[in-house]
């Protein structure tokens, strides 16, 4: 087999533990009908990423799987039908989770879902933007209705989708409170939050005190302590969580509706932020790049709490 038809990636052979990650030689994919090759620049590492993996998350994938559903790179093929995108586009997009990923040299990714990368940016970097500033962008907007003047409490702004998640309701006008740990708390302060409240050594409860609009739940939480922060909600607002684990709570007596977020492809969302990105007003925050050779050990580091931040696994060139 030639090298031409070869690429690096990391493969899932079967569920498990990080250790079941190969770094190896596959087939290079050929896209399909209304589908692009991407030649990577980055691939981002979600916690998802570590769910599927090891079988938790129910999302059905063939084994072996590669990894990876946020790509960035530049476009190296074009199957049958594709229009509007040529080969050498610098692109990013969110692929489908349950197809083979962007831990590899090349991926194949439906057309529709890529959008021009951001050119203020590394392009290698630009693959931290798409599921994450999606899943803050239809929490606020498409499941939230957030409007200017509106408050909003975002529960865990640490993570990248708070980071995102505070920087987009801010630029909206809204009243930001964020819930952090101290580690975070300059971040959460510098994408624009009004309030930051440090939940371990604070009660949210005690240090909200006014009413808010639109309660945002990005955190592991209990049963409990999700219920008893929608007393914090006005009548007829509304909880958003992206934590499945947990049913999200509302309280129809009150008019208070809840939304579970499942982040979907959505090409003009992802454009518009990609703009916003290039004129300067909203940032992309990276922890970390490492090389794709190295993606086992994050798994392993994130699978023991001590990935923070997003991390940018970078494909050899060659």
């Amino acid at each position: 087999m030639t090298k031409e038809r070869h690429h690096e990636g990391s493969a899932i052979p079967r569920d498990g533990r990080p250790e079941v990650l190969r770094y190896e030689d596959a087939d290079r994919p050929d896209p399909g009908p209304g589908e692009v090759r991407v030649r990577v620049a980055g691939s981002a590492f979600n916690p998802a990423d570590g769910g599927i993996r090891g079988g938790f998350l129910p999302i059905t994938v063939t084994l072996p799987h590669i990894p990876g559903y946020d790509v960035s790179g530049s476009v190296d093929a074009l199957g049958d039908g594709v229009v509007g995108l040529a080969v050498g586009d610098r692109v990013i997009g969110l692929i489908p989770m349950g197809d083979d990923g962007s831990a590899a040299q090349f991926t194949v990714a439906p057309a529709e879902a890529l959008v021009s990368a951001p050119t203020r940016i590394p392009l290698a970097d630009s693959a931290g933007l798409p599921s994450v500033g999606l899943t803050a962008s239809q929490a606020l907007f498409e499941a939230g209705g957030l409007r200017a003047g509106q408050r909003v409490l975002v529960n865990g702004a640490g993570g990248p989708v708070g980071g995102y998640a505070v920087q987009l309701a801010k630029r909206a006008g809204a009243h930001v409170i964020a819930t952090s740990s101290p580690r975070s708390r300059e971040l959460v302060r510098a994408a624009g939050a009004d309030e930051v409240v440090d939940h371990t050594s604070t009660s949210v409860l005690d240090a909200v005190t006014e009413p808010v609009d639109l309660l945002l739940n990005l955190a592991p939480i209990t049963p409990e302590g999700f219920t008893a922060l929608v007393a914090r909600v006005r009548d007829g607002g509304v909880v958003v969580s992206t934590t499945p684990t947990v049913a999200t709570p509302g309280d129809e007596s009150r008019g208070v509706r809840a939304e579970t977020i499942y982040v979907h492809p959505d090409a003009e969302v992802l454009s518009g932020l990609v703009a916003l990105v290039d004129q300067g007003e909203l940032d992309v925050e990276i922890a970390e790049r490492v090389p794709l050779s190295e993606l086992p050990e994050v798994h392993a580091r994130a699978d023991a709490g001590q990935v923070h931040g997003k991390v940018i696994a970078v494909p050899p060139t060659e």
